[in-house]
């Protein structure tokens, strides 16, 4: 069973404001701030008021053609056995090669090798976890040549081959769509709605003619458009929003929380 409802991103800096903020359904934390054994007392708070805390992965780099880092994985899975999470996620990815990590999500090509070592992966992941993983689509600022396949069908091959569910960020779709030139009618039409687990919306700002996917600004209103397009054809179980930075106060935060559970409604 995934998150239902509207949810927020955890993070220590707001642990208090996500505490205090009503009506969040679900929370989601990034798992490699989590230390073995040492879950933040807030996250405890949450656990006992029943609300779900999902791990989310950054550094599992599943489109890596190097081997799965199991120690990463299990990481991930000790810290969803801490939470009791019912899924966790990471990213449609790779962030390491050659022994070094570019500190960032570089988007895997959307070649039928490419799709070959991201499943072998996802596979070798998921023996490990105990639990269903989502992978997220991301932003990016460049795109592989000679690509074989759309997004739509390289994420639905990999939801197919592997069984995994999808973690939809419309927000990196966005992103995308403005500065790649990204049609996300196509994408929406094309990918299996019934395996998103829930959808990711986030705010940026542009410089230069470029969409910067900040996860530090407001979201913009095409962005909770988007999410309406999205909900139109097949309503997610749960949405949430993420900020990293430059924190907002708790009226802005509830604000943004409002428009979600709004668009989803109707």
């Amino acid at each position: 069973m995934g998150p239902v409802g509207v949810g927020i991103g955890w993070r220590s800096e707001i642990d208090l404001t996500v505490e205090r903020l009503p009506g969040v359904d679900f929370v989601e934390v990034v798992a490699e701030n989590i230390h073995r054994g040492e879950l933040p007392d807030s996250l405890r708070v949450l656990r006992s008021r029943g609300v779900p805390v999902l791990p989310h992965a950054v550094s599992l780099s599943l489109g890596g053609a190097d081997p799965v880092d199991t120690a990463r994985v299990e990481h991930l899975a000790e810290v969803a056995a801490m939470v009791d999470a019912p899924l966790v996620s990471d990213h449609v990815c790779f962030v390491r090669a050659g022994g070094l990590d570019s500190g960032h999500l570089m988007p895997v090509p959307r070649t039928r090798a490419a799709l070959a070592v991201l499943t072998e992966n996802v596979v070798a992941a998921q023996s490990i976890l105990g639990v269903p993983l989502a992978l997220e689509n991301i932003a990016a600022l460049l795109e592989w040549p000679d690509a074989e396949l759309t997004e739509a069908q390289f994420l639905t091959e990999l939801a197919e081959r592997t069984e995994c569910l999808l973690l939809l960020d419309v927000a990196n779709m966005w992103a995308n769509a403005r500065n790649l030139g990204h049609d996300i009618d196509a994408l929406l039409d094309g990918l299996p709605l019934e395996r998103v687990a829930y959808v990711h919306v986030a705010g940026g700002y542009e410089h230069d003619g470029v969409y910067h996917d900040s996860h530090a600004h407001p979201v913009p209103q095409e962005v909770f458009d988007l999410l309406a397009d999205l909900c139109a054809r097949r309503k997610p179980p749960g949405v949430l929003l993420e900020r990293d930075d430059h924190y907002p106060a708790d009226e802005d935060f509830a604000a943004e929380l409002a428009v979600i559970r709004a668009v989803l409604a109707p």
